[in-house]
């Protein structure tokens, strides 16, 4: 596998769960748990504009590997 996928697949991840805390911190009850879910959400959400800026770099940077 190479890093290209790698980052991929981690970009696919780090997706799953902001998706994941975002539910939760809608469907929490309590307050405080709402509030770290949220907090959380945004942690990833700033990690995955950092995967998908050095996802678009690898893909520019090794063509060969674009859409792998």
């Amino acid at each position: 596998m190479t890093i290209a996928s790698n980052v991929k697949q981690t970009l696919s991840t780090v997706k799953e769960i902001k998706s994941q805390l975002s539910s939760l911190a809608l469907n929490s009850l309590d307050e405080e748990a709402q509030r770290v879910f949220h907090e959380s959400m945004l942690i990833m959400e700033d990690i995955q504009n950092d995967l998908q800026t050095r996802s678009d770099e690898l893909d520019r940077l090794e063509p060969q590997y674009k859409g792998s």
